[in-house]
């Protein structure tokens, strides 16, 4: 490594090279015939500086980093072209602080490399300036020295005798260094500078500054013109404020100021809150009512309320829609178990919005029973999607007021849940949740569902008026979403309106997954337990479900988890040191015996007994339909709380039997000498529905030939007096209660072939599913042989 010698005393040659210490800069690039002071820190460059104390006039090389990151750059991470520089004043600022003031004298290029130790070192050689001058170059050096002077005059802030100095310098080159010397950073990075101090060339220098002078020229330009359009429409504007404030010190001095003060922060609010054109008219209107008015009066008040509620709903303000489908799906897969149609469905929106920002909100309604998760997506879609979260409970409603609001002339008017949600939420995208739209009513009061028509329209609803308000509000930014329980209650009008997505039961196999993801660790931390104290095994959870929950959500699960915690809290608040394990023995102990066990279990099938499914708002069920006869004159009796479109169902299928009879080896007559009695336990539950017209069939045939039914088939169906099997609804519900059940064996139309699409498939591997497209393929399915047969011919439809 080279020794530590003293700088040379006298400029190196322009032909021969030179060995010179080397001081890196990190945010900066020194330009020949400028003066810059320069902070040293570093502990290479602190070595350099103490080397050089005494020794002013020293020259040393400077050369800017590639990247400013580095804090000991090796010559790799060094430019090769730098600004030799003659060493004015070291000022000691502090312990291994310097302020070094250099004065560039001229370009070099790094020959070869000498030592990096105690400080950096290289050969270098000079690189002479040309000083030919042609007319081109005269006129270069003209147009930078306008184009600059034009800058300066847009940039008042800079010293009055900035450009004098312009006229100073007379040599191209050596203006073009200096306006690059000076040049902003935030203009011109260290690439830039770097690349004109590279320019050996005088024009091509020129030029380079030239274009950049003429970059920020052409933005100063832009900027002053938007200044000035701001300047002129805020002009009247502060124009009434300077008026205003003149107003309020005359009232002052008149003591009125107390009434003047409330008007006028009611403008500023309104002035705020960024309202439409017209919507700014109609309060300046009402602002100046309110001058002439006693506060006192009732209509003051009145008022004040309207322009307050105006001033206080968000016009303008909206939040950011997060668009990474990535993030959507993550977050709705962290708060929710299962529902792939319900995810692919938002994150669909997601991609829409982050491809078009202009897309309206969708409105979708989501059906299923309770417990399911279907308002809580709502919060995790607002959270996915980085909006506000509102609910709107429309259960029991039955006034059209409750959504468009009261007119002002009422006495306590109010606008409607809409705007009263919006409010809340601050912004005018928001999500809101109607829960419970088929539970809306009707009275004299008018129609709550037919006032939700213009709200859930999305070619209506940019211009919703509440009565209350009495002009139009834009909602098309808003994300609606519903939830029912049933759709046959939801008026055909306003569901044509939402997209509907089902929401369906859990399997098991869900329901042990979100009870160990989700409902255990939040029970145990709502009852101040860990999972030391309290540890929930998968046998024990299962049993929770299989025992003591009969429901196709998981509300009551979390109920008797709760149960569980609280047993568990108790000895610990009263000093037991406890830990715990939830088994099947333990949650028999804590819950008592089992409340519910297999449905198929509970009974013997015998002849005219049959099992049906069902669909209710509650999800799927099994149904036992009965029949059973005695001497009479041939009446048909049906109980069991059935309506109408059920009875039809009874009667269609006796009907059948009927006319069969001779295929089915019964008498023709067999209904003369007897009466009939078809049944439907649970008589405090309505039922209604066609589809319980297969099961009444077999009922009827099991009892007349005395054949059971096999325990472990369910069956489904809608019949017509011509044999046929037609399609229900409700076929994912019906098989989840069948398999809760133990159902093994499950019949439906053929009709609803493509429903088993949307059916989980480990259900479809423990149930068999078979698809019937008449009634005479359904006995030799599900008849088991007599036990004691009433007629003497043998089973039909071998």
């Amino acid at each position: 490594m080279a020794s530590n010698g003293a700088p040379p005393s006298r400029p190196p040659s322009s032909s021969g090279e030179d060995s010179v210490p080397i001081l890196p800069l990190r945010n900066s690039v020194l330009f020949p015939m400028s003066v810059v002071p320069i902070n040293v820190g570093r502990p290479r460059s602190v070595r350099l500086v103490e080397d050089l104390l005494g020794r002013e006039r020293a020259l040393v090389g400077v050369i800017s980093q590639r990247s400013p990151e580095i804090d000991e750059p090796t010559f790799k991470e060094l430019y090769t072209v730098g600004t030799i520089a003659r060493v004015v004043k070291v000022i000691r600022l502090g312990p291994s602080n310097y302020s070094v003031v250099l004065n560039g004298l001229g370009r070099f290029r790094v020959k070869n490399i000498v030592a990096l130790e105690p400080y950096m070192r290289a050969k270098i050689e000079r690189i002479p300036e040309s000083l030919v001058r042609d007319v081109e170059l005269d006129a270069l050096g003209t147009g930078l020295r306008e184009a600059t002077r034009e800058v300066l005059q847009l940039m008042p802030n800079l010293p009055r005798d900035t450009a004098g100095i312009l006229d100073n310098v007379r040599e191209p080159g050596a203006l073009a260094d200096l306006i690059a010397s000076n040049f902003p950073q935030a203009q011109a990075s260290v690439a830039d500078k770097e690349e004109i101090l590279e320019a050996f060339d005088v024009k091509a220098r020129v030029r380079l500054v030239l274009a950049m002078v003429g970059r920020q020229l052409e933005v100063l330009r832009v900027k002053k013109e938007i200044s000035s359009m701001v300047q002129e429409e805020m002009g009247k504007s502060q124009r009434e404020y300077i008026l205003r404030q003149q107003m309020k010190s005359i009232r002052e001095e008149l003591g009125e100021a107390g009434e003047d003060d409330e008007i006028e922060e009611l403008r500023e609010r309104v002035r705020r809150a960024k309202v439409p054109a017209d919507v700014e008219k109609v309060v300046k209107k009402q602002l100046g009512r309110m001058r002439s008015m006693a506060q006192q009066s009732a209509e003051y008040n009145v008022t004040r309320t309207y322009v307050e509620w105006i001033a206080d709903l968000p016009w303008s303000k909206t939040t950011v829609d997060r668009i990474s489908v990535q993030e959507v799906r993550r977050c709705l897969d962290e708060d929710h178990m299962g529902l792939e149609k319900v995810k692919k469905r938002i994150v669909e929106y997601a991609a829409i919005r982050q491809l078009r920002a202009d897309k309206k909100g969708p409105i979708l309604l989501f059906i299923g029973p309770p417990g399911v998760g279907k308002t809580s997506l709502g919060r995790s879609i607002a959270r996915a999607m980085g909006r506000q979260y509102e609910r709107i409970a429309l259960g029991g409603v039955r006034d059209e007021a409750e959504v468009r609001g009261h007119r002002r002339t009422y006495v306590g008017a109010l606008p409607g849940r809409i705007l009263q949600a919006l409010k809340k939420a601050g912004t005018k995208n928001p999500v809101l949740v109607l829960d419970e739209v088929d539970k809306m009513g009707v009275d004299l009061r008018g129609d709550p569902a037919a006032a939700l028509l213009e709200v859930l329209d999305p070619e209506q609803n940019a211009t919703f008026q509440d009565h209350y308000l009495d002009m139009p509000f834009d909602l098309s930014q808003v994300m609606f979403l519903a939830t029912a329980n049933n759709r046959e209650t939801i008026p055909p009008a306003l569901f044509d309106r939402m997209e509907v997505i089902e929401v369906p039961g859990y399997t098991r196999t869900d329901k042990l997954g979100i009870a160990r993801e989700f409902l255990v660790p939040k029970q145990l931390s709502a009852h101040g337990l860990t999972d030391e104290r309290l540890e929930f095994t998968e046998p024990g959870i299962a049993t929770l479900i299989d025992h003591y929950t009969r429901e196709a959500g998981v509300r009551g699960l979390e109920r008797e988890i709760a149960a569980v915690c609280r047993a568990t809290a108790v000895k610990l608040a009263e000093g037991n040191a406890v830990i715990e394990v939830v088994s099947p023995e333990h949650v028999e102990k804590v819950l008592g015996p089992h409340k519910h066990r297999p449905e198929i279990a509970e009974h013997n099938l015998e002849p005219g007994v049959a099992t049906g499914l069902a669909w209710t708002p509650t999800g799927g069920e099994i149904l036992f339909i009965e029949a059973t006869k005695m001497p009479g004159k041939g009446n048909v009796v049906l109980t069991g709380n059935m309506k109408n479109v059920m009875q039809e169902s009874a009667t269609t299928a006796v009907s059948f039997v009927r006319s069969k009879a001779g295929e089915l080896h019964l008498d023709p007559e067999w209904l003369k000498n007897i009466d009939l009695h078809v049944h439907i336990p649970k008589h405090g539950t309505p039922k209604d529905g066609p589809s319980a017209g297969v099961t009444m069939f077999t009922a009827v045939c099991s009892l007349l030939l005395g054949c059971p039914v096999r325990s472990d088939v369910a069956m489904t169906g809608e019949i017509s007096l011509r044999g046929r099997i037609m399609g229900v609804g409700g076929v994912k519900e019906k098989l989840l209660a069948a398999h809760r059940a133990g159902i093994k064996h499950v019949i439906i139309p053929a009709r609803n072939r493509k429903d088993l699409e949307d059916v989980p498939q480990d259900i479809l591997d423990e149930v068999k599913v078979t698809l019937v497209n008449a009634m005479d393929e359904i006995l030799p399915l599900v008849l088991e042989p007599p036990r004691q047969t009433s007629v003497s011919t043998p089973p039909p439809l071998a």
